[in-house]
Formats: structure tokens, sequence, C-alpha cells
């Protein structure tokens, strides 16, 4: 079992600037990608940013050149830089820890309890 905690949203103007914190506990098995997702009222919870264990990184198409993932492996943290927040941004973000146990085909992942983001216009 991993307990993933998010911390760091809040209500900013558009415009500004948040960072985004998320940590895993410590696991048996290793913690391969982590990511943020987003998710909105009535739409289906999305990919913003993704890093994996080697520091490959991807973005969603509308936060390039905006956010930055980046990652701790000796804490098992990531973070997301979010600058030049829009109103599209807002929403309930979400972090994922993919673990992959010796007996599984496929990563199980973890998911925090989220962390509310809101850009005022």
């Amino acid at each position: 079992q991993v307990q993933v905690v998010e911390s760091g949203g809040g209500l900013v103007q558009a415009g500004g600037s948040l960072r985004l914190s998320c940590a895993a506990s410590r696991s048996v098995f290793k913690i391969n990608d982590m990511g943020w997702y987003r998710q909105t009222p009535g739409k289906r919870r999305e990919l913003v940013a993704l890093i994996s264990s080697g520091g490959s990184t991807e973005y969603l198409g509308s936060v390039k050149g905006r956010f930055t993932i980046s990652r701790d492996n000796a804490k098992n943290a990531i973070y997301l830089q979010m600058d030049s927040l829009k109103p599209d941004d807002t929403g309930v973000y979400f972090c994922g820890a993919d673990v992959l146990s010796p007996s599984d085909e496929l990563p199980y992942r973890y998911w925090g309890q989220g962390t509310k983001v809101t850009v005022s216009s």
C-alpha cells in the first residue's frame, strides 16, 4: 500500500503562478511513472504532466511551456510549477504514482486525495 499526498493548491489570478507538491510513502516495489492529472466537473480526469523515474517528461498540449514537472526520487516526490495560469487551468489536481510489483503485469496507480486549483479571470 502506497499513500500519496498532494499540497499547494489555491486561488490565484490569471497570469499568476502556483507550485504543487506530491509525496508518496515508501514502497516495497519501485515507483515508476508519477504524474499530475486534472479533473473538472463533467469531464474525465486528464493527464497534465508525467515524469518517469529516469526523468523523461510529457505534457498536455495546452500546458506546454507554462507548466514544469520535476521529481526527487530520494523523497518519492514530484512537483508541478504552474506559471502563466489561465482560467481553463481550474480544476482538482490529483497526483498518481504507478507501482509495479513482481506479481503484476501492469503497474497499479495509487491516487492522492486531490488539491483544488482555481484561476480567476
